[in-house]
């Protein structure tokens, strides 16, 4: 079960900007799908053989969620270094739990069904 959305409005509008603020190791770079302007987004990725994986604490209705389906494409800050990620989809945490590495622990609300944002790094 995601986390209740008044929760993600207050992290959208306090915790996000002072996150940025110190300098989180990993920030995800989105455009938006109505607007166009570029959105920064700290997130936890989590890295596989061939990508990240994002964990949409708030559900798949979350505004950084559906601005990267939309686009097909984004970029991850990590520290200094900016990667090309592409061919965003959604896929259910049972079927990628093995990928991640060994210390990713199971945020609250996630389940097996809960569907995580899955990218491949652009080649």
């Amino acid at each position: 079960m995601p986390l209740p959305r008044w929760l993600a409005h207050v992290n959208k509008r306090v915790f996000n900007p002072l996150m940025m603020r110190r300098r989180v190791q990993t920030v995800l770079i989105h455009v938006g799908r109505s607007s166009g302007k570029v959105h920064r987004t700290p997130l936890e990725a989590h890295p596989l053989p061939d990508g990240y994986v994002f964990i949409p604490l708030y559900g798949p209705r979350t505004d950084w969620l559906k601005n990267v389906l939309a686009a097909g494409s984004a970029r991850l800050a990590v520290g200094s270094e900016e990667i090309e990620l592409v061919s965003p989809r959604l896929v259910q945490e049972r079927n990628i739990r093995s990928l991640l590495p060994r210390g990713a622990t199971r945020q609250p609300g996630i389940s097996d069904t809960s569907e995580l944002l899955r990218m491949d790094i652009r080649r």
